[in-house]
């Protein structure tokens, strides 16, 4: 009897503390062991990414991280989740066609070329639109005070569940401009979607968080200034789209009127950056998916900061957002 009691408290307190511990370190360790030799095949086949005009790096920088990014997340989520089913089935599908459609835009690039945008947007809100199906949609809003929970109607579920995951996805790649920043801001944001998940006991989005912040650390080691690889477009995405599903899964589930703030604050600088980066185009008249240098990291650049000053500021304002994320989701859950 006792030794039944004591396997029950192992299941219920301690299997899921050691299932985040090994995902943690199981994807840290894929990613650490897999970047050094995908950096060789890279510079062998010439997928490197070249300096241009628009770009810091004065030297080729070998990509194909996207492969380890992946495979980190991967390997660890088939193994530790607690179900496959539906959902699991269209988080691979939906990642596939990013990394995909990714790697064909970063192959682009290495020729010195520039991928067509329509078809790149058409594949991610294709992977967005599997997401859907597979059963993981923003349903709707709890009223405060009032105790109900209003579930929108089908077609608002569908729009609110595509814009979610196809922005996410594209403001993680916007970030993309400096070294060890996207990777840097896209851990910080997993880390507070992990504590967030915890917080409302929702284990299968913390596992899918705590692998993704070990992803984005084992890419920082050889993405830190001087960048060793890139991750480009197709690791980039795959980030910003793992986020936005994690997010949808988990702080959006049960979401009030005021907590539904939480994730995006939890990705605020993307976000808030994008929104104005868009704006600022279509003001002028430029194409929103024409790159330039008016992402925040740049106008940091051109105020004199350093590289690495632009980085961990963006660092202190995303962990501050972050920071904002959880006190609004531990008040709202006390009120």
């Amino acid at each position: 009897m006792a030794l039944i009691v004591l396997y029950h408290c192992y299941l219920k307190l301690w299997r899921p503390k050691i299932v985040y511990v090994i995902g943690f370190i199981l994807s840290l360790v894929i990613v650490l062991a897999l970047i050094p030799p995908l950096r060789k095949l890279a510079i062998r086949v010439d997928f490197v990414d070249r300096p241009t005009s628009r770009k810091i790096h004065k030297e080729p920088v070998p990509h194909l991280a996207s492969i380890a990014i992946f495979l980190g997340f991967m390997i660890p989520y088939l193994i530790l989740s607690n179900h496959w089913d539906l959902e699991m089935a269209g988080i691979i599908a939906g990642s596939l066609l990013i990394l995909g459609i990714g790697m064909v835009d970063d192959w682009y690039k290495t020729r010195g070329k520039d991928f067509p945008a329509l078809p790149k947007t058409i594949v991610q809100v294709g992977a967005a639109v599997i997401v859907y199906f597979s059963g993981i949609s923003f349903v709707g809003v709890t009223i405060p005070f009032a105790g109900h929970m209003v579930v929108f109607p089908d077609w608002l579920q569908f729009i609110l569940t595509i814009l979610w995951i196809f922005g996410v996805t594209t403001v993680i790649n916007f970030m993309d401009g400096l070294d060890g920043l996207s990777g840097g801001v896209a851990g910080i944001s997993a880390l507070t979607l992990f504590v967030v998940a915890i917080a409302k006991g929702q284990t299968q989005s913390a596992i899918m968080a705590i692998i993704l912040v070990g992803v984005a650390l084992g890419y920082l080691k050889y993405n830190k200034p001087p960048a060793k690889i890139y991750m480009g477009d197709a690791g980039a995405t795959f980030i910003g789209f793992m986020l936005g599903i994690i997010a949808l899964d988990g702080a959006f589930k049960q979401v009030t009127v005021i907590s539904i703030l939480v994730p995006v604050l939890a990705l605020g600088v993307p976000i808030f950056d994008n929104i104005y980066v868009v704006i600022k185009r279509y003001l002028n008249g430029q194409p929103v998916y024409k790159a330039d240098r008016s992402q925040i990291h740049y106008r940091l650049l051109s105020w004199g900061l350093s590289p690495k000053q632009a980085v961990l500021f963006i660092y202190l304002i995303s962990a501050c957002l972050s920071l904002s994320s959880i006190i609004l989701m531990l008040l709202s859950t006390s009120s």
